[in-house]
């Protein structure tokens, strides 16, 4: 049986996720140079946005089903993490740390929704 859940816990994982793609989607303009040719810049920005593509993509499914959330946010936390050991202490955590929040809270929607 499906529950209401409140505007908080329905909208929280969701604006977080979308504020997540924006500041990651931030970093691909590094790629505008004044010597870049367009069409360099382009490809740059494509190459540089394919993790952002991927997120929409998983936000537009978890915006029905949060459980897909929650588990893409949480993977993909534990991902960043796992790739970036071996360079040492950077600002990785910080990102997983909202990845975490955000599946958490996308698996607290769901949970709350589909509970008995």
């Amino acid at each position: 049986m499906k529950q209401r859940v409140s505007a908080f816990v329905y909208w929280a994982p969701r604006v977080l996720s979308i504020m997540f793609i924006a500041f990651l989607a931030l970093f691909s303009l590094d790629v505008i140079t004044p010597e870049s040719s367009l069409k360099e810049i382009i490809v740059g920005l494509i190459m540089h946005n394919i993790p952002v593509f991927i997120m929409i993509i998983v936000l537009v499914i978890a915006w029905k089903h949060e459980i897909v959330g929650a588990i893409a946010f949480l993977s993909a936390s534990a991902r960043g993490v796992k790739c970036n050991q071996s360079r040492g202490p950077c600002w990785t955590p910080s990102l997983a740390a909202i990845c975490v929040t955000a599946g958490l809270r996308f698996d607290e929607a769901s949970s709350r929704r589909h509970k008995p």
